[in-house]
């Protein structure tokens, strides 16, 4: 129970990753406002969590990032249910076509900058107001081993998740004087289905990814990398910030 009656916002939580740290959350304790895009998902989590008898709640916001309504939503739906926001999860995230600078097109480009950066600024922006009021809060943003080496994905999302790395950094150390934290769960491959939605991938670019990938071709789980986010919303980890936490089974240490 190392998260009993914490109030978490997170995003991306109908699969994947957020799907995962999303029951974790409620089975320690946390009250969870679950935001993505397919309402049905996530009210398929609620019932698990009723099935189970977790001892927090899971309540569902049906969420776009790059829509600014839904983000005034969401913010305001928490502060109205639960009073405050201790932890804040900005995981949703989109990959784009592997495309390289010579290949990218406009609209994936923007797309992709829209759900990863501006999604994510605009929420945190939203949201820091209430943890400033309350002299805590902890935020935790989901880049990738793209957001630290070149050639883990296409132009769009390595830059994308540089920039996540880039702007965490910077909240942390904005805020570390008002009792907020905000860190950085890097991810190597792990088992989603993110990757389903790509379609006409650029060869030329992921033939040279997949070199490099195949030196270290295992998946990782993500209920093993939920446990990553549970310690840095959690008070074993009150001085770690600005921190960036690859979770990759060792495949960037080659």
């Amino acid at each position: 129970m190392r998260l009993k009656d914490k109030v978490v916002v997170l995003t991306g939580a109908s699969s994947g990753i957020g799907k995962e740290v999303t029951l974790l959350f409620a089975k320690e304790g946390a009250n969870i406002v679950a935001a993505a895009r397919r309402l049905e998902k996530l009210n398929d989590l609620v019932e698990i969590d009723k099935r189970k008898e977790y001892a927090g709640e899971i309540y569902p916001v049906e969420t776009d990032v790059t829509k600014d309504e839904d983000i005034e939503q969401l913010i305001d739906m928490t502060i109205e249910k639960y009073g405050r926001i201790d932890v804040l999860i900005n995981n949703a995230g989109v990959l784009d076509n592997y495309q390289s600078v010579e290949h990218v097109d406009d609209d994936t480009w923007y797309n992709i900058f829209d759900v990863n950066v501006h999604g994510l600024m605009k929420l945190t922006r939203k949201a820091i107001p209430f943890m400033r009021k309350n002299k805590s809060g902890v935020i935790i943003n989901t880049a990738s081993v793209g957001g630290l080496h070149g050639m883990r994905g296409g132009l769009g999302y390595v830059a994308t998740k540089h920039a996540v790395v880039g702007m965490s950094k910077n909240i942390a150390y904005m805020y570390a004087n008002e009792g907020i934290r905000c860190n950085v769960v890097a991810p190597g491959n792990i088992a989603t289905d993110i990757s389903k939605k790509i379609k006409e991938p650029d060869m030329e670019t992921l033939d040279k990814l997949m070199a490099g990938y195949k030196l270290f071709p295992v998946a990782g789980d993500p209920k093993d990398l939920a446990k990553t986010y549970l310690y840095l919303a959690s008070d074993d980890s009150t001085f770690v910030n600005g921190a960036v936490i690859v979770v990759d089974g060792g495949w960037t240490a080659y």
